[in-house]
């Protein structure tokens, strides 16, 4: 059963689902263990996460779905801003969050993050030894990997014009003015944050009612800083790392080589997909059979004494 539930994150409100799990499996004296979830980039918890959400619960561990400030149904302003300072702050919170919620073990949380969430979750896991486990589905984790690789697709020229919207919107800002925003998501040769040829079948099948196809267009200034494959090599937990080896919006190269930089705590899964194909279908149904397997072995006990 999906509840309704609130943390806060510097000051403001979020929302979240708290999912429970509806078997024992995983449970021990100390709890339940679960997945701290929150999507990419400019996306909502309602676009493509309950179908693992819910697998979780069945499967014996908690899921707890978040939106960050600003997005969804979180509170917060600037609205649709996709800053990476706050959203990996939004996930140490929820973090927080999930550690006290009652029945779950505090010492067997995972993060499971998706493109832009799954280079935070790199991050966070980075930071805090506590975390058990990092599932990384698509991640976006190196931001000059995919500045290059819009380069190749689209030509220098759209990367210039998406800097020149980027600046407008910051002087807006620096001036109090109305934000200048641009698509999170469109069809080939537009400007969009992601160009996709699938872009209206995402647009139409996979995100949910909260979604908001834009985005604040001086985020595009930010993307080369984000970079979490410089701290995936201080993990000190195993981390499954899921790469779509036809992506054109997070490059494979940088998934493959943060699962490098992990170590022996990393398991690489690749998939003959592109980016939004792991959220619904076939391939959704295999990256989920993968988690689960990893995570069963990732949140047993035993392994936990002998780490």
């Amino acid at each position: 059963m999906t509840t309704d539930i609130t943390f806060t994150s510097h000051g403001v409100t979020c929302a979240a689902w708290h999912i429970p799990a509806t078997s024992d499996a995983h449970a021990t004296a100390a709890g339940r263990p679960c997945v701290v979830m929150a999507h990419g980039f400019g996306c909502t918890r309602d676009s493509g996460l309950l179908g693992y959400a819910d697998a979780f619960a069945d499967a014996g561990i908690d899921a707890f779905v978040f939106d960050y400030r600003g997005f969804g149904d979180s509170e917060g302003s600037p609205r649709q801003d996709v800053s990476v300072r706050r959203q990996r702050q939004d996930y140490r919170a929820a973090l927080a969050a999930a550690r006290h919620l009652s029945g779950v073990d505090p010492d067997r949380i995972v993060l499971w993050g998706t493109s832009y969430s799954g280079g935070h979750a790199v991050v966070v896991a980075a930071e805090d030894r506590r975390v058990a486990a990092v599932v990384a589905l698509t991640p976006a984790t190196d931001g000059l990997a995919t500045l290059a690789q819009l380069v190749r697709q689209a030509g220098a020229g759209q990367l210039l014009r998406m800097a020149g919207h980027g600046l407008r919107d910051a002087v807006r800002a620096l001036g109090g003015g109305a934000p200048h925003l641009l698509p999170i998501i469109g069809p080939p040769g537009t400007l969009a944050m992601m160009n996709t040829p699938d872009a209206e079948t995402i647009t139409t099948t996979i995100v949910g009612p909260a979604f908001r196809n834009e985005v604040r267009a001086r985020t595009a200034l930010e993307v080369g800083l984000n970079r979490p494959v410089r701290h995936a090599g201080r993990l000190t937990c195993p981390i499954l790392v899921q790469v779509g080896t036809d992506d054109h919006v997070a490059p494979p190269d940088a998934a493959r080589r943060t699962a490098r930089k992990a170590g022996t705590w990393a398991q690489l899964r690749e998939y003959p997909v592109d980016h939004f194909d792991v959220y619904d279908g076939s391939w959704q149904k295999v990256a989920l059979a993968d988690q689960l397997a990893f995570l069963s072995r990732a949140l047993d006990p035993a392994r936990s004494a002998r780490a």
